[in-house]
């Protein structure tokens, strides 16, 4: 069996990293990789971390990309690839515009697609934007639907996908467990990390923030600037900002930060540097879908710069709250959760209801005509 895995992005590739690491090592199947490079240099981190070569890259991206000369590009270059490969199966991952012209494509060409991450929503064709819209087509094309949990399989089965769901976790948690067991094992690699970001003093609370949102674009990063700003007061925190490579997030984050003394604002940073960092920090400040998967196995707590969100497991787990961009709302949650006393006890690392670390043996299992059951699940399936 031939199955080409396709995808373009940083967060992709590392949930795709451990299924794709899965099916090499699988008899009678035959992997074979394509990237798109919607992420260029943050997409080859990945792949050189996890040592995935790719057989076909597209290079899609060109400057001044807009989603319209994306998807024409991803749906124009894989119709040629799909012809000349003729794989038995397409896999695609989450909901980036890869993921949909990618599936497009192959439902087009009757190649059966296999969705990993499915079932996602928040109803809200606005936010995420434009992730709702494309999360929803690929499922509607899959006849494979990799649900991560109870919840989305769910909702695949109130929109009528019944009967081609399999809960197996989520990916990025097999990710997760792979990159923390090596930083515990590698004390000089350890080392190395304390050694990159000694400016930090370990006597102050860290903040970590992520953004990179098109929802944020313009007012919506503004508002979290300023509220950076107002939190950069405070004598007792260092915030850290690996800054996204969108000059839509870049301008307007350096402008607005760039001469504050505890503010850090870094290039993007390879996965396991940013595991250490999310190890290291006290809370993280994000608008990342990824972040609120990973926390909850971190025992770190996590306020989303969102008003919705596809994930709502970490919010009912009490790891996760939303909200929103007002400057004076994140100051305030920021606030009261760094003066708690003890918050490392009260948002202890617990089973994730994210998955166990087994989803890629999961996937690889179903794809082979086995039963997930072999791996019985060691989080929650029930639906929250």
């Amino acid at each position: 069996m031939k199955i080409l895995s396709i995808f373009g992005t940083r967060p992709e590739a590392i949930k795709m990293a451990p299924l794709i690491k899965a099916l090499e090592s699988e008899p009678g199947i035959t992997s074979v990789v394509c990237v798109t490079g919607q992420h260029r240099a943050m997409l080859d981190q990945v792949l050189g971390l996890f040592e995935i070569r790719p057989e076909h890259d597209l290079g899609v991206m060109v400057p001044d990309q807009t989603l319209n000369g994306l998807s024409a590009r991803v749906l124009g270059a894989l119709d040629t690839l799909l012809t000349s490969i003729s794989p038995d199966r397409v896999l695609v991952h989450g909901d980036t515009t890869t993921a949909m012209a990618a599936s497009l494509a192959a439902f087009h060409r009757r190649i059966p697609v296999g969705h990993v991450e499915a079932g996602l929503r928040t109803y809200d064709m606005g936010q995420p934007w434009p992730e709702e819209l494309n999360r929803r087509v690929v499922d509607i094309a899959s006849d494979l639907l990799f649900a991560p949990t109870a919840s989305a399989r769910s909702n695949l089965e109130a929109e009528r996908l019944a009967g081609r769901i399999v809960v197996t976790g989520n990916t990025v948690i097999d990710a997760l467990r792979l990159t923390t067991d090596r930083l515990r094992g590698d004390a000089d690699l350890r080392a190395r990390l304390d050694t990159q970001f000694n400016q930090l003093r370990p006597d102050r609370k860290l903040l970590l923030v992520t953004g990179h949102r098109r929802e944020n674009f313009g007012a919506g990063f503004a508002n979290i600037c300023s509220a950076l700003a107002a939190l950069s007061l405070r004598k007792d925190i260092e915030i850290v900002y690996p800054i996204h490579l969108n000059p839509n997030v870049r301008g307007p984050v350096r402008a607005a930060l760039e001469d504050r003394p505890n503010i850090h604002l870094i290039e993007p940073q390879d996965y396991i540097p940013f595991v250490y960092l999310m190890q290291r920090s006290h809370l993280i400040l994000t608008d990342s879908g990824g972040v609120q998967e990973e926390a909850p196995s971190l025992g770190r707590p996590v306020l989303v710069m969102r008003d919705v969100t596809e994930r709502p497991e970490a919010v009912a787990s009490g790891n996760v709250r939303l909200v929103g961009t007002d400057p004076q709302r994140i100051v305030r949650e920021v606030a009261a959760l760094l003066d708690r006393e003890a918050i490392s006890a009260a948002f202890v690392p617990h089973g994730s209801p994210y998955g166990d670390g087994g989803a890629a043996a999961r996937i690889t299992a179903t794809l082979t005509g086995r039963s997930v059951e072999e791996f019985s699940p060691q989080f929650p399936v029930a639906a929250e």
